[in-house]
């Protein structure tokens, strides 16, 4: 992935974040500004101001793509698409077409953490929110921009007051056992620390599957941010999870109640032109020495996502 120092970039990749037991830790994200309605912040709620830059196969930059849709905000923040495999200089552009960054024509990601007037230093991670305006990174921390975008501009309540508690509850749940938990499998280094990780993804979706036997959503009859949070996660189970993170005591399809709601996210408006299936096969299938160190990409499965909705 590379990584930048005090704003250079470094394209010796330090391995994956494991210690010791083998087990994965995710680096956290350091970039942590906020956009808020009266700019009291300093980044105020403006059509047209920010920018956000995503990769098609990187779940955390999907659920920005799915605030983004289901706030109504694909006219008032642009984006760019980084290509679907990094290289040295990680994350890259094309000079123009559909993985063109539309903000600075950039090469790179790590040139526009690099253009930043703190100098940087972490991961060069998508996404990553920029202020046009300030010409500053907001953030790249992919809650807290889903959060600020429901938060800062009009459009429907994704965490709600009243159900604030119990989607904190669920988001923390999700994302150590279902979102994370994958890649705590799939990168596991021994035989103990995939173990524990594929029992509490299964456990997880074992649970969820229950709750959704007896109601629509997770949070009971609304649509919230915790379920656009599930989705991503979902959405590359049976075609990348399931084989390349060896995350397959089942597969989605197996489960009545998770299959049917999660076609019914992706059939939601402007959802499915968030998804790209191909995409995340060929970056779940890189060449990876561990994983898959010959880079075949498998032909299949091919899932009509269609049925049953």
């Amino acid at each position: 992935m590379g990584l930048m120092i005090e704003g250079t970039y470094h394209a010796e990749d330090p391995g994956p974040d494991t210690v010791l037991d083998g087990a994965f830790r995710r680096a956290k994200s350091t970039i942590r500004h906020r956009i808020t309605r009266d700019g009291s912040s300093g980044f105020p709620a403006e059509a047209g101001r920010y920018h956000l830059h995503v990769a098609w196969n990187c779940p955390w930059a999907h659920r920005t793509l799915l605030a983004r849709v289901e706030k109504g905000l694909e006219e008032a923040i642009d984006v760019s698409f980084a290509r679907p495999r990094r290289t040295a200089d990680g994350w890259v552009f094309d000079p123009e077409g559909p993985f063109c960054d539309r903000l600075k024509g950039a090469a790179a990601l790590h040139e526009v953490y690099a253009a930043d007037a703190d100098p940087y230093t972490g991961r060069v991670t998508v996404p990553l929110l920029w202020d046009r305006v300030r010409d500053r990174a907001v953030s790249n921390e992919s809650a807290d921009i889903v959060r600020m975008l429901n938060d800062a501009f009009d459009g429907p309540d994704l965490a709600p007051p009243d159900l604030l508690g119990e989607i904190e509850a669920w988001n923390a749940r999700i994302y150590r056992d279902v979102n994370n938990g994958v890649y705590r499998a799939g990168f596991a280094r021994t035989q103990e620390a995939y173990d524990v990780a594929v029992r509490e993804v299964f456990a997880a979706l074992d649970e969820i599957e229950a709750v959704l036997e007896r109601q629509p959503w997770l949070c009971g009859t609304r649509f919230t941010e915790a379920d656009l949070r599930l989705f991503p996660t979902l959405a590359r189970f049976d075609v990348a999870y399931h084989y390349a993170f060896k995350c397959n005591i089942r597969r989605l399809t197996d489960y009545p109640n998770l299959w049917d709601y999660a076609r019914r996210i992706h059939h939601r408006p402007g959802v499915a032109a968030t998804v790209d299936f191909d995409i995340y096969k060929q970056g779940y299938f890189s060449p990876s020495e561990l994983r898959n160190p010959l880079g075949i990409v498998p032909a299949g499965p091919r899932i009509d996502w269609s049925l049953g909705v």
